[in-house]
């Protein structure tokens, strides 16, 4: 009997870490972890921005679930069509805007960056909060300046293995109207 003392404590040991670690991988609820679910969703953001900065409205509408909705300083838009048309009008205007106030110089940039990301995950679906921040070039010497800031809040869902907006809704701290309020967003 004493014999097995020894490897039945390190057989159970092992069978207990190996139910902590299965137990932590579905942690999301929906067979894969939290780490790999969050990643997901980094991911996500960053499409949906670097979308934004070169105006691919494809994409961009392809960030957001088929029923998807974007609230944001120019509306209301819902579905991946009203998404599209937008932010496809919103490019174009911004281009020309641009071409006709410095006539010559190449076509300026804008660049934004998003931090401080509050993610929770409960299954198939999530919240989040993050701060962006735009850089633009926009001016005749077409250095760098902080266009606008504010931040996201969002609900998201997990369709088919692949996560997309459900809502999306910008806060933007330059415009009176999209300014946040006092309570902290992030809960």
């Amino acid at each position: 009997m004493r014999k097995l003392v020894g490897p039945l404590i390190i057989a159970g040991a092992i069978l207990g870490g190996s139910m902590i670690i299965a137990t932590f991988a579905g942690a999301a609820g929906n067979g894969s972890s939290y780490a790999e679910d969050r990643a997901e969703i980094q991911n996500l953001q960053a499409r949906y921005l670097f979308a934004l900065d070169w105006g691919d409205a494809d994409t961009y509408a392809g960030t957001f679930a088929p029923d998807g909705v974007l609230d944001y300083a120019g509306g209301v838009e819902k579905g991946r069509k009203e998404i599209h048309d937008s932010i496809q009008k919103f490019h174009d205007d911004a281009m020309k805007a641009s071409a006709k106030a410095n006539p010559g110089l190449r076509p300026s940039a804008r660049r934004h960056n998003i931090t401080n990301m509050v993610i929770k995950i409960d299954g198939n679906h999530a919240t989040g909060r993050a701060y962006w921040v735009e850089f633009n070039d926009n001016n005749k010497d077409r250095k760098a300046e902080l266009g606008a800031y504010g931040h996201y809040e969002d609900t998201m869902e997990k369709i088919d293995g692949k996560w997309y907006f459900t809502s999306r809704k910008i806060l933007n701290e330059q415009l009176p109207e999209r300014a946040a309020g006092p309570k902290n967003p992030a809960w």
